[in-house]
C-alpha cells in the first residue's frame, strides 16, 4: 500500500523527533554553555537579563563551531519561523527570538514546537504539497520540500546537540 506524502514527512519527524527526545531529557544548564572549543558562537546573557545568541550577517567560512545553547537557540529560531509562515503569521525578527535561559526551558520550548509541527502536519492536505513557499529561500519550492527541509533540519540540528552533549559529558567522565 502506497503512503501519501504526508504519511511520509509525518514518519519523518516522528524518526527525527525520537532522537530529539533521546538527548532532549539529558540536557543540563552546564552543557547548552559549554564551550567545546575557543571562540565558538554561543548564547550570551545580556544586561537586560534576556539570553542572545552570537550571530553575524554573513555566516564565517568555515562556520565556527557552537555550543548546545547556540544551536538550541537556532533550531528554536528556525523552527519557529517555519510554523509562522505555513500558518501566514507576520514573520519575527531573528533578533527578537531569544535563548530560553536554561536546560528545562530549551526542553520545554521545543517540545511546544514538536506538538505544534506535528499538529501543523496533521492540518494539512496533499492538495496543498505543491503549494509555493519561500521560507527560508529566496525561490518558492513546494511546500513539500519546506516541510522535508525541515525534518532534515530537525535531524541536523537534534544531532548537533547531542554530539556536543556527549562530548560534554566524556570531558567530565574522563578528569
Amino acid at each position: 500500500m502506497a503512503s501519501s506524502q504526508l504519511e511520509t514527512l509525518q514518519w519523518q519527524f516522528g524518526l527525527a523527533w525520537r532522537l530529539a527526545e533521546y538527548h532532549l531529557p539529558a540536557l543540563t544548564d552546564e552543557a547548552c554553555l559549554w564551550e567545546p572549543i575557543p571562540h565558538c558562537w554561543t548564547v550570551r546573557q545580556s544586561p537586560d537579563g534576556k539570553w542572545r545568541p552570537d550571530w553575524t550577517e554573513v555566516e564565517p567560512d568555515p562556520p565556527p563551531a557552537t555550543t548546545i545553547g547556540w544551536a538550541s537557540w537556532h533550531l528554536i529560531w528556525w523552527w519557529s519561523a517555519a510554523l509562522r509562515e505555513i500558518r501566514n503569521e507576520p514573520a519575527v525578527a531573528r533578533e527578537d527570538v531569544l535563548w530560553p535561559g536554561s536546560a528545562e526551558g530549551v526542553q520545554l520550548q521545543l517540545k511546544a514546537l514538536s506538538r505544534e509541527w506535528e499538529a501543523t502536519l496533521a492540518g494539512l492536505q496533499e492538495s496543498e504539497m505543491e503549494k509555493p513557499f519561500a521560507h527560508p529561500w529566496a525561490e518558492p519550492r513546494p511546500l513539500r520540500i519546506a516541510l522535508a527541509w525541515a525534518n532534515a533540519e530537525l535531524m541536523k540540528n537534534v544531532a548537533e546537540i547531542g554530539y556536543v552533549r556527549l562530548l560534554f559529558e566524556a570531558s567530565w567522565t574522563r578528569k
